[in-house]
Parts: structure tokens; sequence; C-alpha cells
């Protein structure tokens, strides 16, 4: 080391670094590996001289760096990434793969060295990394800021490094450049499983695991056979759970129905294992002399998906090593030497002999629970369900479809239908069906593409990755083939069925498939579930049926090549339609008050439909349903959505010349200012409002043309042309007035108040309001918004009249945030807070205006009338606390959500309550109630 070298003391990073694979590198290239080495040492170094960290030792294809400053280090760590990467190396298979591992700890160096076991820690983290990877302790992490530009670090738990105790958390540096998928770190984590958490409750089977404990504890390979339905992954998973504290090495599930080409079951088993391919060898090679030294179960699951592939990976496995154990799930034998095939029976059908139930009886009672939102069967359908089970000879398949089927039918009414088993259970008779009872829930299990990446270290956007680029096509192309076999297992109904439920985006109960097909669902649903084309979830009101991403497009190209999207995709338009017309109705079917959590559960399908009717549907239709959803656009925080759909939709229009009425067309005008209002297009709002009027006096509707010309003032206000929008609003409500629709003018009235309010005229303003509160309660779209009390509100502070402001503004509040309008709900909060700052409750005040703030900018809310006034009270405020008491009360309400400061504002004191309050005083001394201001005796009218 050059006796000049600065060796940093105190809170010192070192840094790890290492070649993965170098031996079967340096075998690969033979004679070619000195100049790669070479070139990698100058890029390593390169970096190092950039950003001053002191090279203490190199060796091989290692580098033992430190740095002074953790946030270099790691910055020197990316760079040198990016340059290996971006290096232009002999052939793709020559490029090294660098893992590197960062560790800060407090250390001074002696005699041009440090001994000390933070530098242990850090070359532990960096052997738990994996070639092109950057993984630092959270030490490490605590002290790199900021980072560098564009970079994150990605929290990847508690892990126990070789050597130590303790557990570490560990980071990766995720940045542009960098390759962001990869295994497990290679730690010693104490308990060694990714064993797939069940979500639903493992019944009976106590005979099977005991008989399956004692197989696997004399016979190093142990198939479970069975046909589908007959519980062999779930029983397999349940058992190696009870094994996991007696494999020191670890008990690993591999899904191989996630792999669907033969050459990556290796691959897949490498993966779940931390393993990464080694340069010039085999994935096999490399997982067998892993496995040769430790002592673990694999557990197979679904090896019928690539019998051969599975049968050739475990051989090697089992004569690579003695230590290894499998437990195989099949639909049929290895066939390979020393392989124990056991046939998983039926469940029992007859009581035990101390009387309890049968397996099979308890299995039909938990799920029929289940599927019953909790209720178990009631005593008297015993005798049924003993009938039940015995006629389905205790198959865990047909007993789970059974309880489905009890969603909608008796005990009894299922057991006098079993007479047609396979009719009643599915539609598939002539088709043998895979089961959802054999297939357990497999947790974090990757699908085959991500497994491959992982895997073999792909970096699809680098140079040297095009034939695993092709690799992954390859796979996808294979993928649809899968599905296409399956798909053609399919009879009619469910073929259909499938196709249909690609236009819904997300999950589906059961009354909207029958809606869908106009028919009983019950058959071609039950197929799909049964074949895992639709995910059933269970829920407390019955089951959810959702489709994933990959079935779902392949379902939509299906249903393009069958001409039945036009159909299909109409359908889902109309039931879109109707489910945003009940979230305006009651159970009676009359409206009901406007709550906009109705909403939320439908925008994504909303959605779909508003994609169709843009694209190959009709766009009159696509405008009603935008409309249904224009303050739920804006109360959300996505105006400016609204306003792109409005603007497709209008293409749309002009590609297919569809011809919309006037008045429905003023309407959508109308809402389009509005969401341009609300995005701050202010130009655009009114160039939008002027065509709303034009189509409304050409649909010649007063109630329409009053509502267009209500909402005038709103650009003219965002503008800040004052006096011209009290002008509008006063010619809209007397217009209004004269024609008999005044209630069409409610927005005008409000906007008419802001402005009185806002230049001084409280008493006209709370006449106006107290006037407008029976309109209001009147309209079922509006009166949620409680805009009268939160506008009396505003005018009681200006007042000063704290009780009339408390009462109001809560009011306001309250219905606001339960019917669901959260923008509103944020000026509403301003306003408590101002109430809390004259009220002798400052600190509240400062974190109510930070939480409104924070959820305003959320929401990308655009400043209202009463931003100027939430400004200048903000400003009293702050001088009434100070700086810093203001900023901590302020930073406080911002880490607030808005259902917290809700609450916060809820729980604020009414003032009849404050120490000083005369209402309460006692004696004959007492002074005379205070003579009732304007707003409350408005409010007391009204």
């Amino acid at each position: 080391m050059p006796p000049r070298i600065h060796l940093p003391t105190g809170w010192v990073t070192f840094v790890f670094t290492d070649i993965e694979g170098s031996t079967r590198l340096a075998q690969l290239l033979g004679s070619g590996y000195r100049p790669v080495l070479a070139e990698h040492r100058r890029l390593l170094r390169r970096t190092i001289a950039a950003t001053e960290g002191a090279e203490l030792l190199t060796e091989g294809d290692s580098f033992f760096l430190a740095f002074d400053d953790a946030g270099a280090a790691l910055t020197a760590c990316l760079t040198a990434q990016r340059a290996l990467g971006e290096h232009d190396w002999p052939t793709p298979e020559a490029a090294p793969r660098v893992r590197m591992g960062l560790h800060t700890g407090w250390a001074e160096p002696r005699d041009g060295e440090y001994a000390s076991p933070e530098v242990h820690r850090a070359a532990r983290v960096a052997a738990a990394a994996h070639g092109g990877q950057i993984l630092c302790s959270g030490a490490t992490a605590r002290r790199a800021r900021p980072l560098p530009a564009g970079a994150s670090l990605l929290d990847l738990g508690l892990h126990r490094l070789r050597g130590f105790d303790d557990r570490e958390r560990l980071f990766q540096l995720v940045a542009p450049g960098l390759e962001r998928q990869f295994p497990r770190p290679r730690t010693a984590d104490a308990v060694a499983h990714n064993l797939p958490i069940q979500v639903t409750t493992f019944v009976g089977r106590q005979t099977e695991r005991a008989e399956l404990r004692r197989l696997v504890a004399r016979h190093r390979l142990v198939t479970v056979l069975g046909a589908g339905g007959s519980g062999k992954t779930r029983l397999a998973v349940e058992f190696a759970t009870d094994l996991v504290d007696e494999y020191p090495d670890g008990v690993w599930f591999v899904d191989i129905a996630a792999v669907t080409d033969p050459g990556l079951v290796a691959f897949a088993v490498a993966a779940v294992l931390g393993l990464r391919p080694e340069p010039g060898r085999p994935m096999v090679d490399t997982l067998v002399e892993y496995a040769a030294a430790r002592r673990m179960l694999i557990v197979l699951d679904t090896c019928d998906a690539q019998p051969a592939s599975c049968a050739e990976a475990v051989s090697r496995l089992l004569a690579g090593g003695g230590g290894v154990r499998v437990l195989a799930t099949t639909r049929e034998p290895l066939g390979l030497p020393g392989e124990v095939v056991w046939r998983i029976p039926p469940l029992s059908v007859d009581p035990a002999p101390d009387g309890t139930e049968s397996d099979a009886v308890a299995l039909l009672l938990d799920r029929t629970a289940a599927a019953r939102g909790g209720r178990q069967p009631d005593p008297s359908e015993s005798a049924d369900i003993r009938r039940v089970v015995r006629r389905l000879d205790g198959l865990p398949l047909a007993i789970e479809l059974a309880a489905a089927r009890l969603r909608v039918l008796s005990v009894g009414q299922l057991a006098e239908r079993l007479d047609d088993v396979l009719g009643t259970l599915d539609a598939g008779r002539e088709d043998p069906l895979p089961a959802p009872a054999d297939r357990g829930n497999t947790g974090n299990q990757r699908d085959t593409v991500d497994l491959a990446a992982a895997a073999t270290g792909v970096n699809p956007s680098a140079p040297a990755t095009r034939a695993a680029a092709r690799s992954a096509v390859e796979r996808h192309l294979t993928m649809q083939a899968t599905v296409t076999w399956s798909y053609r297992t399919l009879g009619p109904r469910a073929a259909r069925l499938l196709r249909w439920l690609a236009v819904f985006a997300g999950p589906v109960d059961l009354p909207t498939v029958e809606w869908l097909l106009d028919d009983d669902p019950l058959d071609p649903l039950s197929v799909l579930v049964d074949k895992s084309m639709v995910l059933a979830e269970p829920h407390a009101a019955g089951c959810t049926y959702r489709m994933l991403d990959p079935i779902r497009a392949y379902a939509a190209r299906r249903l393009a090549e069958a001409g039945e999207e036009q159909a299909a995709r109409d359908r889902h338009v109309a039931w879109s339609a109707h489910a945003l017309e009940r979230a305006h109705l009651g159970p009676d079917g009359q409206a009901v008050t406007l709550s906009l959590y109705a909403l939320d559960p439908l925008a994504g399908e909303l959605r779909a439909a508003l994609r169709w009717c843009a694209t190959g549907g009709s766009a009159r239709i696509g405008l009603r349903l935008a409309g249904g959803l224009d303050q739920w656009w804006r109360e959300r925080g996505l105006a400016r959505e609204g306003r792109l759909w409005l603007f497709r939709l209008y293409g749309r229009l002009a590609e297919t010349g569809e011809v919309i009425p006037e008045d429905e067309l003023a309407a959508a005008y109308h809402m389009h200012s509005l969401h341009a209002g609300g995005d701050g297009e202010f130009g655009e709002e009114l160039r939008y409002s002027q065509r709303a009027e034009a189509a409304a006096r050409q649909a010649g509707d007063a109630g329409l043309l009053a509502r267009v010309l209500a909402g005038r003032a709103a650009p003219l206000v965002d503008m800040g042309q004052f006096a011209e929008a009290e002008r509008v609003c006063r010619e809209v409500i007397d217009w209004a007035q004269d024609q008999g629709v005044e209630s069409e003018a409610l927005f005008a009235v409000f906007r008419l108040a802001e402005l009185l309010w806002r230049r001084g005229a409280l008493g006209e303003a709370a006449e106006l309001l107290g006037a407008a509160r029976p309109v209001e309660a009147s309209r079922p779209v509006d009166r949620g918004r409680r805009s009268v009390d939160m506008l009396l509100g505003m005018v009681a502070l200006a007042r000063g009249d704290l009780v009339a402001a408390h009462e109001h503004l809560l009011v306001a509040l309250r219905s606001r945030m339960n019917h669901g309008f959260h923008g509103r709900a944020c000026d509403t909060l301003n306003a408590v807070a101002v109430r809390c700052a004259v009220g002798g409750q400052p600190l509240t005040g400062a974190r109510l205006f930070g939480a409104a703030q924070a959820t305003r900018a959320g929401l990308r809310s655009t400043p209202g009338i009463f931003e100027a006034y939430w400004t200048e009270r903000q400003a009293a405020l702050r001088r009434m606390l100070g700086d810093t008491a203001f900023d901590e009360a302020y930073g406080e309400g911002a880490e607030l959500g808005l259902d917290e400061a809700v609450a916060l504002a809820l729980g604020v004191e009414h003032p009849d309550l404050a120490a000083d309050s005369g209402r309460f005083a006692s004696g004959a001394g007492r002074s005379a109630p205070p003579r009732p201001s304007a707003v409350n005796r408005h409010t007391e009218h009204a």
C-alpha cells in the first residue's frame, strides 16, 4: 500500500467487491481471463480515484476499500457497476458480474490496517450479494444521505450474516442502469424455508401426515400421487411445515406448474435456493454442487407439468449428496430408482371411533361456513351433510365444490341434485378438471419469467442480453400455448364465459356474472374456477371471481377472434351504467344522498367501460358514464383524468358522427368546464362554459341553462374578475326565479355568497344562504356537501361568532367526510383551523392547517376563493406562536391522514364548554343570553 494513502477514522464505510463465479469464468476464458480481470481492476480503480476511496487490499478479483463518507461509497459502487455494465467486453460471456457489499462502523486504523469486527461484517454483507448487486447494511443506509441521483434503497429485511449471532437489516441499491431482480441474499437465516402461507384452514389428514412422516424419514424420494382434486399440494405443504426444524439447510417449495420450458426446471429450483448460473457451467451442476453437502428437503409441486425435466433434476440431486430429500406431487410417477409412490386416499367419510365427525364432514362444514359468511350449517342439516360426503366419496375437490353450491342451495337441495353428480358440481362432465383443492396458496412464488430472470441475472436493457430477451419472448409464447391447451379443454359455455369475463377490470360477484351471461352461470363458472382460469376469492358476503392479467389478455383476444367483442363490451358498458345508477339509489329505488364512497369500487370498471366507449363503443353512453363520475373525479384529485376522458370521447364522436342531443352535449361541456377549473386550466374552463351555454340555449331547457349559467362565475373568480362574477351570479339567480327553475341555480347562490363574504357583506350572505338551505336539502346530489353550513360557518368566523362557526363547520365537515367529499373536507379543515386559532387553541389550528395542506397537495386541488384568507390566517397564527412552534405543529398535522385530521377537528371542544363561557354562569348576576346572530337566526328559520 502506498505510504501516503489516507485511511479514514471514526465512522468508516468499508466496501468489499469480488467477481461472482470467478473460478468458472477463468476456466471458461482460459488465457483471455487475465485481460478481463485487468480491465475490471482498471474500471474499479478509476471509480475509487474519482470518489477518494482508499484501496486497502487487492487480491485476485477482490477489492477492499474504505471511505470516510457512506454516500460517496455508494456513489462509487453505483458508478463502478454502471461502468462494468456499459463496458464493451470481448464476449457477453466474458462480462464479469461483480458483487459489492458495504457496512459502516466505528473504526480506527493501526499500522496501516483496520482490526475491527466491522470489517468482517462488511465482508459478510458482500458475501450475501449476487453478481451485479450492491448490498449495504442498515448502518450504511442511515448515513448515506443524500443518495445518488435517481437512486433508492430497497429494504430486504432482517438477515443473519454468517459468523454473527444478531440479525442485520440489508438494503439493495436500486438505480437506473442497475439490475433489480435477484434471488434472496446468501445469508444464514435461522428459519430456512419458503413454504407458502395458506389462506384456508387445513382439515383432517392426521393419519396421512403420520404415514408420510414415516416414509420421508426412511426414503429420500417420496412421490405423492393422485388425481386432480385429491389435495396433494395442500397435504405436502402442511406436512413439510412440520419438518422445518429437522432440516438445518431448509425446506424449499418449488412450484413446477409455473415452469413452461423444460430447460428451466433446474433454474426454478436454483432460484428458490438463491443460486445463479456460473459461466460455462450447466445450472444443474451448480445446483447439485450446492446441495451435495447440505441437509434439506425439497418439495417439488406439480411435477406432471414437466415430468422428464423434473425426473432428471431429482435424479441428479439425489445422486449428488446424501443429505437431500425430495417430496414430489404429481399425477404420474417419476419412474426413478428408489422412488416411493404413495397414493393419497380420499377423506374418511365414517365417524371416528370416538364419535367425532369424519374428515370429509369436517371439511364440508368448514368450507360451508366460509361460503355462508361464517354461518355454520344448521344442526337439522347434519343427516344431509353426511349423505352428501358419502355420495362424493370423500373427494376434497368435490366437497369444496359442494360447499360453494351451498351459497345458493340448502344441503338438502344439494343432496337431492347429486343424482347427477358431475352435472351438479361442474359442467365439464367430459373433461378431467384440475382441482382448486389440489393447489395451495403459492405465497410469493414467482412466475417462469421472473424465475429465469432472477436465476440468469438477465438485464433486458444491457447489450449483452439479447439472447435472454429472445428467451423471454419464447417463454411468453409457451405460456400462451399452455393457456390455449387449458382453453381447449373447456366446454362451449365455460369457454364463452371466460371470453366474456375478460371485459371486467377487476373481481366480480355471482350476480354480476349472472347479469353478464343472462343465464345461470353456476356450471361454467365452476369449470373455470376448477381449472384455475378464474380465481374464487371468498368474502363474508360470498365469493368474488377474478382473472389473472395474462389470462384476461388471452381471453380478450379470443373474444375478438370469436366476433363477440362488440356484444360483450356493450353488455359491460350497460352493466356499468346500471351500477352507476344504483349507486345513486337506495334499496327502495329512491334517490339517496350521493356518497362518493359508493363510486370508489366502481372506478376500475367505469374506466374500462369508458375505454371501450372511446375506442369501439358509443361516445354518447360514454359521456353519460363520465357524468356519473363528475364530482368523484374532482373530489379525488382526478380532474385531469376526467378532462382526458372527455377529449377522447369527443374524438370518438368526430370519428363516428354519432348524433348527441344538445342537452347531453351541454351537460358534458359544463362538466368539462368544472374539470378544467379544478385542474387549473382557466382559459379552457371559460371556453367550455361558453360552449355549454350555447348548447343549452339550443336545447331550450331552462333548468339546464340555469345550471350552466350558474357555473359561469367560476372561471371569472378563478381569473380574479370578482365584480363581474357577482354580476353574473345575480343575473342568473334572478333569471332562474323568473323561469321557475331557481333550484337549478343553486351553484350561483353559493358562489354569490362566497363573493359577498369576500367583500364583507355578511348579512346579505347569511340571508341568501338561509333561503338556500331547503333547496340544498331537496337535492340528493348536493346535500351531502352541506355547502350552506360551510358558508354559514365562514360568515360566522368573519363575525367572530365562534359558537355558530363551530356548529356549522363541524356539521359540514362530518357530512362531507361521511359522503366522501375529500376535496371539500380540506376547505372545512382550514375553516376549523381558523376557528381554533381565534378560539384559544392555536396549536390545534396549526396542525389542522398542516393536515389540510398536505391532503390538498395529494389531491392536486387548485386554490379556491378562500385561499388568500387561509394564507392570511396562517401568517397571523405563525406570528402568534412563533416560527418554531408553528412549524412543529404544522409538520405534525402534515403527517396525519385525512381521517385522523377530521377526527382531530371533530374533537375540538365546543366554545360553550370553555371555562370562560358565559352561557353556563350561575347566580342572579348571570348575563342575558346573547342575541342570536343573523347566521343563527337564518339557521333556525331554515
